[in-house]
């Protein structure tokens, strides 16, 4: 008899899996809260909160967007200086996203903590939030300016804003290909798989799919 993390297993060909998965993500999956917005039918539960997630992304970027194309020359009939009335909009679309993203973690905590894509993104966000709080010290904390010294003094910084909204939204996306598990692997499921192994590499993209959210890819 073989073991794979403490299951016991009649496959001589079966070597050990090492899951390499902290034990606290499947406590937390376990918790009331998480299983609540990942399973519950209410229409506040995971994809309310996911819509909420979506909105405030939308609030931030668009805001950032409007202020960095402004500051690199578009639309220049329209003053630079009433642009400083969208910080408000921006971090309420930040803060909506930090509440609603945790929210999210806590529903599926191994998919996003395992993967280091979630990290770019939270990285990026970063970024772009600390350069959007420099554009604003830079540009809006003096009105008497030009909108010329506007955009000359905020050019570079306006650029690589958008450069980090777009890497950051791009990573958002690939969240949902790049995870190495969608729930914390139980033992029994890694033996059961691990069996099935050549099976699933044979049946193509799907079976890849599966191989990969159980770490054998």
């Amino acid at each position: 008899m073989f073991v794979v993390k403490g299951v016991e297993t009649g496959n001589p060909g079966l070597k050990e899996i090492n899951l390499a998965v902290p034990v606290f993500l499947h406590t937390l999956e376990e918790s009331s809260l998480s299983t609540w917005i990942r399973d519950s039918p209410s229409i506040f539960a995971y994809w309310f909160i996911l819509t909420w997630h979506a909105i405030g992304m939308g609030l931030a970027v668009g805001a950032s967007a409007v202020i960095d194309l402004r500051l690199l020359g578009v639309a220049r009939e329209m003053p630079i200086a009433p642009l400083k009335k969208l910080y408000p909009l921006l971090w309420v679309g930040f803060w909506i996203q930090v509440v609603s993203g945790l929210l999210l973690i806590v529903a599926y905590p191994t998919k996003a903590l395992t993967n280091p894509v979630f990290y770019s993104k939270l990285l990026l966000i970063g970024i772009a939030m600390v350069i959007m709080r420099m554009l604003y010290k830079r540009i809006f904390s003096d009105l008497s300016q030009s909108d010329e010294s506007m955009m000359i003094k905020g050019k570079n910084l306006a650029t690589w804003s958008l450069v980090c909204w777009v890497a950051a939204m791009t990573a958002g996306r690939f969240l949902a290909y790049t995870f190495n598990y969608l729930m914390y692997p139980e033992p029994g499921e890694a033996a059961f798989l691990h069996s099935f192994q050549p099976y699933l590499k044979s049946i193509g993209a799907a079976g890849d799919h599966i191989l990969r959210v159980m770490g054998y890819l």
